[in-house]
């Protein structure tokens, strides 16, 4: 657990002075709860308060852009190939996608935005960057709905392996978590690391299995790339995705690994990224109020 040692804890600056702040999470995990919870919620009603559309603007932004994107890369590159609705597995990956960038882009500088609170006594800064993830899953759900909607309207049907669903999420929710807890932590310190992690989403956008099937990776370059790609659990989470809900002519990661025990990388990954994450906010909570 993060910082759940009391309600003060100690690090040691680079000069070697030591110390004493709040802790990540605070004393009572309760109450950071509560307060991570309410901080979501708050900001996600805000965000369309007084739109006359409200929450219909949330679903507008991955159908635009899917639907460029659909006639690019499907209706004139015809990347999809003979993938059964991949036009619907194009969607689903956007979406994916988007709450992946939406939790990690607003997490970098949240501590900053929220710095009345960061300098509370007993306020736990890591609430912060853990609301961030949580107001992008409100989004995600909201974004699946025309997901499904497209699926059975292209003559898509309900799976048994639809119940892998929360396992799939709980492993991406893991490792976006770890990513925001870092980022947000780190960009307190080196504030270069927003304009850095801005290249680097980019680079994973292209580089994860979202506007291109895997197998196609698998025919054009080779089957290790795409193993490798595999690694990253933005990648596996949008494949078993695609194979536990669109269609299961979609490869599972443990399918192209060859074994079930590929599945255990992705995840791996995850948790790894979820332990660095936590233990390098732990660290730098006792600070962050000093180096705001």
């Amino acid at each position: 657990m993060i910082g759940v040692d009391g309600p003060a804890s100690r690090a040691v600056t680079p000069v070697g002075r030591e110390v004493t702040g709040p802790t990540a999470m605070g004393s009572d995990p309760r109450r950071f709860w509560h307060l991570a919870w309410t901080l979501a919620t708050t900001e996600f009603k805000l965000r369309f308060f007084g739109s006359v559309l409200g929450y219909f603007w949330q679903l507008m932004r991955p159908l635009l852009l899917f639907a460029i994107l659909y006639a690019v890369f499907v209706g004139i590159l015809d990347t999809g190939g003979d993938q059964p609705f991949f036009g619907v597995a194009l969607l689903l990956g956007i979406v994916v996608f988007q709450f992946f960038a939406d939790s990690t882009g607003a997490s970098i500088k949240s501590l900053i935005q929220r710095e009345n609170l960061v300098r509370k006594i007993d306020f736990p800064p890591a609430a912060i960057p853990v609301s961030c993830v949580l107001q992008a899953l409100f989004n995600f759900g909201l974004n699946l709905i025309p997901v499904f909607i497209f699926l059975f309207a292209a003559g898509g049907k309900f799976y048994w392996r639809w119940f892998e669903l929360p396992l799939i999420l709980a492993m991406l929710i893991v490792f976006v978590t770890g990513l925001s807890l870092l980022l947000s932590a780190l960009f307190v310190s080196f504030r270069d690391v927003e304009p850095i992690w801005e290249v680097v989403s980019q680079a994973l956008f292209y580089g994860t299995p979202i506007l291109y099937p895997l197998s196609l990776v698998i025919d054009k370059v080779s089957l290790t790339a795409a193993q490798i790609m595999l690694a990253n659990p933005l990648a596996a989470a949008i494949q078993q995705l695609r194979h536990a809900v669109v269609d299961p002519a979609y490869q599972s990661p443990g399918q192209i690994f060859g074994s079930t025990a590929g599945d255990l990388i992705p995840i791996g990954v995850s948790v790894l990224t979820f332990i660095v994450g936590a233990l390098y906010f732990r660290r730098m909570a006792p600070l962050i109020a000093e180096r705001l």
